[in-house]
């Protein structure tokens, strides 16, 4: 049987730009179908086995998103464990829509938390680069007023990916929502790294060019 282990805040948006990210692939994803539906009834059941169905399918992705903002395998593999915990603290009453982007979403700010422990000691200095590459395109979330208008950040940033080409979206997520490193992103489209960093650097300069008319830059 799977041992819950209690974290705290797995749900709390964090003060960066990838906050805006996650929501927005959050809201592109659609629903699964019927395999994580029959997972969601497990929860609504109050049946641990819910959480060992969430951790066949879903481990080794959470696992991937949590490792790449830590570059850590025991802490990656904590992080997993309170994704599950997040899970089964949250649904009911919450019932996700997208399974997957519903635990990424919870894996990342765990993650996220760990990552704002550990910067002093500049354990993961990709993930900050990371960071760093998105600091012009959207004012810190500590701005940000209400939860409405991060809401209505994250949906203009839905909209700014549905409107793009589809790979340059794909590589804008891949970089900036699971936190893929550049010659991660170059192998998987077959394309060079210096062509990755290439599509990065318009699609972030079009967003910022976005979000200003939309008025979310300061």
């Amino acid at each position: 049987m799977f041992k819950l282990m209690r974290t705290e805040n797995f749900l709390q948006p964090k003060p960066i730009f990838s906050y805006f990210i996650s929501e927005a692939l959050i809201k592109l994803n659609g629903s699964d179908g019927m395999d994580d539906s029959e997972i969601i009834q497990l929860y609504f059941a109050r049946n641990e086995t819910a959480i060992e169905e969430t951790s066949k399918k879903y481990r080794n992705y959470c696992t991937k998103i949590a490792h790449n903002i830590l570059s850590n395998f025991e802490d990656s593999e904590e992080c997993v464990n309170d994704t599950f915990l997040g899970a089964w603290e949250t649904i009911p009453p919450k019932t996700p829509t997208k399974l997957s982007s519903f635990l990424g979403r919870i894996t990342r700010n765990i993650a996220l938390n760990k990552h704002d422990y550990y910067m002093a000691k500049k354990r993961n200095k990709k993930f900050d680069t990371i960071l760093d590459e998105l600091n012009d395109c959207l004012s810190s979330p500590d701005n940000v007023e209400s939860q409405y208008e991060e809401e209505q950040i994250a949906e203009s940033i839905s909209n700014f990916l549905l409107k793009i080409n589809e790979d340059h979206r794909n590589i804008f997520l891949r970089r900036y929502w699971y936190s893929d490193s550049l010659a991660d992103i170059a192998t998987r489209f077959s394309i060079s790294e210096s062509k990755t960093k290439s599509v990065l650097f318009r699609t972030r300069k079009k967003l910022q060019i976005y979000l200003t008319k939309e008025g979310y830059i300061v």
